[in-house]
């Protein structure tokens, strides 16, 4: 059943067991006659959370980020992230056995290239790897002179002794009144995808697109309700699914049986080898299909081709249901934040609580609505510097008090079987000073020209990425990561294809969700961020010569008034904010308690003085 627990906040390992397990591996490595091997984060379809018997990264280095890689050489070794996790890898990584790299620029492949020499034999697992990324090691392998090597049977899991086993969580029906669209409809919509794709089947190698396209849910990862599964679509005849039996029961079996045939995970391979003997065109998503599965239909004589998966996009445009289920979703949500906001007012500024504190009493209002299933992700708790770390997580070792003076940065989710939400606050614990208003005004200013932006249909989140950005680059500062991302239903808290950010090429569509999340983070010092969702809408605009786009506010949360320098903001940005505020008073306050009103009634005055 996937249903809430609290987070856990132990230390990795680290020390003595680190090192013996970086001895071991290369002691492995020498006995499979290779001089190296590349270790993603990643499981076999590219998940964003992978069960524990994938955590392989985390295991062998102690970095525990949500994206990285590392590489081990025979004299070298290294742990690649990107600018989210650039503190914490160089806090969680032993800097006499590690080097921590980039992840984006420059990429590992040119670090490769540079220590690699010729002769090398460089191993890599090819179901943790997608075609793409293959290539790219290919190339840095043939610059030095070096060969890529495919091994079969990880050598990471040769020396894990007590390496977890895979998840056997068990698979729900997603109810229709919350998925708005039954199985058979939804794959009627795939087969004219696969039509216009010109392929004789798709690949579903997402298990996200797998849960949505049958209308099931499961709990084989943390924090997204998701069964680990895959789904063979032809373009004429009947689905097939591969999913562990002992997932399923009787009644979810039947489901599953009204629309495809159902087989154990280990008959997809032979099922690609008799499809690609048949020189069959197999459609494979680039973004989440292992290079194993193109190698083996190429190797049976069949035409792997790589593409986009088009369940992605569908998935990501919400239909009628699931837009009045995040809606209902982000109201109750609301209510427990505000119970939470308010009682960090009333208690934070006796320095006696700390980030756990926060974290817990966090999950606990949201688990008192009764409706929650478990957080979105794991929640974000920063205080004074460790707010400044972007993917901050609190641990007991590093959990510090919430004292006056500082800005408690609180980022986290639920999952609700009508919605899934993501909502960041930054609030001021005591007095703030200058700077910190200053700095909370400007993102504050960006996250405003996000919500009222207005965009032609068709543009994309990196041609309004800008507008996020533009009041920090005004104080040369700026922020290293994304504006925002798509978000599920009841699904993953980060979804594509659609962002908002300088890479985000995708058509940026009417009922899709996306975050609007711009930050800044002093280090050392402290970290801001203001995150509400958004739904992509028609907007209408007198006198518009092409169809408009905007979006509606979907998070009702207050915005903490004290950081904001009303001085500095223009009448429009004032007239949303306090629209804003009014609009989070009127709905929220009658989910709430005669103490949590007087607080929420106070937060939400309209801001005055403006220039």
């Amino acid at each position: 059943m996937f249903e809430a627990q609290f987070q856990t906040f132990e230390e990795p390992e680290g020390g003595v067991a680190l090192a013996a397990r970086l001895s071991a591996f290369r002691e492995e490595l020498l006995r499979r006659q290779l001089t190296g091997f590349v270790i993603p984060r990643a499981d076999s379809q590219q998940n964003e959370y992978v069960p524990p018997s994938d955590e392989r990264l985390a295991w062998l280095t102690g970095f525990t980020g949500s994206a990285g890689l590392a590489i081990v050489l025979t004299g070298q070794a290294a742990v690649f992230v990107d600018g989210r996790y650039t503190l914490q890898a160089a806090k969680q990584v032993d800097a006499t056995a590690w080097t921590v790299e980039s992840l984006i620029e420059p990429p590992p492949e040119t670090w490769l290239a540079g220590h690699l020499k010729p002769g090398d034999r460089l191993g890599f697992d090819p179901w943790l790897h997608t075609s793409a990324a293959a290539e790219r090691l290919t190339r840095a392998c043939e610059k030095a002179g070096a060969e890529l090597v495919a091994v079969e049977g990880n050598p990471v899991d040769s020396i894990w002794a007590d390496q977890p086993a895979p998840p056997l969580g068990p698979v729900k029906i997603h109810p229709l009144q919350f998925a708005g669209e039954s199985e058979s409809d939804k794959l009627t919509r795939i087969r004219k995808e696969i039509a216009k794709l010109a392929v004789d089947a798709l690949v579903l190698s997402d298990s996200h697109a797998v849960a949505w396209t049958f209308n099931i849910r499961g709990a084989d990862v943390a924090h997204t309700p998701l069964p680990l599964s895959y789904a063979l679509v032809p373009k004429d005849g009947r689905p097939t699914i591969f999913i562990d039996h002992r997932k399923l029961s009787n009644s979810v079996r039947d489901h599953l049986e009204k629309n495809a045939t159902v087989e154990e995970p280990d008959a997809l391979m032979p099922r690609l080898a008799d499809l690609a003997r048949t020189k069959a065109a197999i459609g494979l998503d680039a973004a989440t299909a292992a290079e194993a599965l193109s190698r083996s239909i190429a190797a049976e004589g069949g035409k792997p081709v790589r593409l986009s998966d088009p369940v992605a996009l569908l998935k990501a445009v919400k239909n009628s249901a699931e837009i009045a289920g995040t809606r209902a979703a982000h109201k109750r949500d609301g209510a427990a934040l505000a119970r939470f906001l308010a009682w960090i007012d009333r208690e934070a500024p006796s320095g006696k609580l700390t980030e756990i504190d926060a974290v817990e009493a966090l999950e606990t209002f949201r688990r008192d609505t009764g409706a929650l299933k478990d957080v979105s992700f794991p929640t974000i708790s920063g205080t004074g510097p460790n707010g400044a770390i972007v993917h901050y997580r609190v641990t007991r070792k590093s959990n510090r008090r919430i004292m006056p003076g500082d800005l408690l940065l609180i980022d986290s989710g639920a999952q609700y079987e009508d919605g899934t939400t993501d909502v960041t606050r930054t609030i001021a614990i005591g007095e703030p000073t200058a700077e910190m208003r200053d700095r909370f005004t400007r993102v504050l200013r960006g996250h405003i020209a996000i919500a009222r932006a207005a965009f032609p249909d068709g543009t994309s989140g990196a041609q309004i990425d800008v507008l996020a950005r533009q009041f920090l680059w005004q104080a040369g500062i700026d922020f290293e990561h994304g504006t925002g991302h798509g978000v599920g239903s009841y699904l993953s808290v980060h979804e594509g294809p659609a962002r908002i950010s300088k890479l985000g090429t995708t058509s940026l569509k009417r009922s899709m969700i996306l975050s609007n999340e711009p930050g800044y983070y002093k280090t050392d010092a402290f970290g801001i961020r203001i995150e509400n969702l958004e739904l992509v809408i028609e907007k209408i605009i007198d006198g518009a010569e092409k169809p408009m786009n905007g979006f509606e506010t979907l998070t009702l949360a207050p915005i903490d008034r004290r950081l904001i320098n009303a001085h500095r903001i223009s009448k429009q940005e004032l007239a949303w904010i306090n629209a804003y505020h009014a609009r989070v008073r009127e709905e929220i306050r009658p989910l709430l308690d005669e103490a949590t009103k007087v607080w929420l009634d106070a937060a939400t005055e309209p801001l005055v003085n403006s220039t």
